[in-house]
């Protein structure tokens, strides 16, 4: 079984290439849920949705999220009913969060209720969200206390951030089967996704980097900083405002207790000897994924450095 850590987007355009690898059945992945939010009285799981959605072939792909050809006609009643709509959700997404909110309230556990959606979705993965309990993503931004979804949304990561809180950290527990699926994992693969506030989420769960550490398998990260940038998403801008350089370098000491390579990009070769000297190993390669040729290519050296 190979396990694999995800965020969002970037994690989800990996995946793609990584079924195409193994088969579905042989992969779990642990996703990120402190993006998670209320909004007009649903439970919305961005990064969870975005994986499955994607591996399930009806993502959006312009965007990364949502799903394809939707329609925004509740959004637009919304809005006319006075509402604040800066969070787009569209009608047949809103279905999934009906759904899983109406679980919710019935008792069932995150974990359950999305591996439903899976189900229903026809895919073989098995999806665990990093905790059950109520773990929530916060940034200090200007002074000011703010959800995660309200900074990268709302705000478009306009605000100098000076802290990241993890809400509920001190007491979540990791999602059943979590830790076991650490344990037994045959590989570990910690998807290009955004160190800070989607990784950095996933460990700031007791006993998960605790897990990782201990873990018997081999661990292989991919740097989703590609010569000081990101493809997608605000890492290097949230990096910067903590004082950390935005390099793959940096990812590499965020990542140095648990992980046995890192996959970096061409453009970052001379950061090599660097990441090595962190006991490290660096493999150089072409990270961007630009078709589903690149995705399963670096799919394929994620899986050759398990081995």
């Amino acid at each position: 079984m190979i396990l694999a850590l995800a965020g969002g987007i970037g994690a989800a355009r990996f995946l793609e290439g990584l079924v195409r690898v193994i088969p579905q059945s042989n992969l779990t992945v642990i996703g990120n849920v402190g993006d998670d939010k209320d909004f007009y009285g649903l439970h919305v799981s961005p990064d969870l949705d975005i994986v499955s959605y994607t591996l399930a072939g009806i993502v959006d792909t312009a965007k990364g999220w949502g799903i394809q050809n939707d329609t925004f006609a509740c959004q637009k009643m919304l809005r006319k009913c006075g509402y604040e709509t800066w969070f787009n959700i569209g009608d047949r997404d809103l279905a999934t969060h009906i759904y899983r909110t109406e679980q919710l309230r019935k008792g069932r556990r995150l974990s359950e209720v999305t591996a439903t959606i899976v189900k229903q979705l026809e895919l073989r993965i098995r999806l665990l969200p990093a905790t059950d309990d109520d773990f929530q993503t916060y940034v200090v931004a200007n002074g000011r206390r703010m959800h995660f979804q309200e900074y990268m949304v709302r705000l478009r990561t306009k605000p100098h951030v000076g802290k990241v809180l993890f809400h509920g950290s001190r007491k979540a527990k990791p999602a059943k089967g979590v830790l076991t699926s650490i344990r037994q994992a045959d590989g570990i693969i910690v998807c290009p996704s955004n160190p800070i506030v989607s990784i950095g989420a996933i460990l700031a769960v007791p006993r998960i980097r605790w897990a990782l550490r201990r873990a018997r398998s081999k661990t292989v990260a991919i740097s989703p900083i590609v010569g000081g940038k990101t493809i997608k998403g605000p890492a290097d801008k949230l990096m910067r405002s903590l004082s950390v350089e935005p390099s793959a370098l940096s990812v590499a000491y965020l990542y140095r207790d648990f992980i046995d390579t890192l996959i970096i990009d061409r453009v970052d070769e001379d950061l090599e000897k660097r990441i090595e000297a962190l006991g490290i190993k660096a493999v150089v390669t072409d990270t961007i994924m630009r078709s589903l040729g690149d995705k399963v290519r670096l799919a394929r050296i994620a899986m050759r450095e398990l081995r």
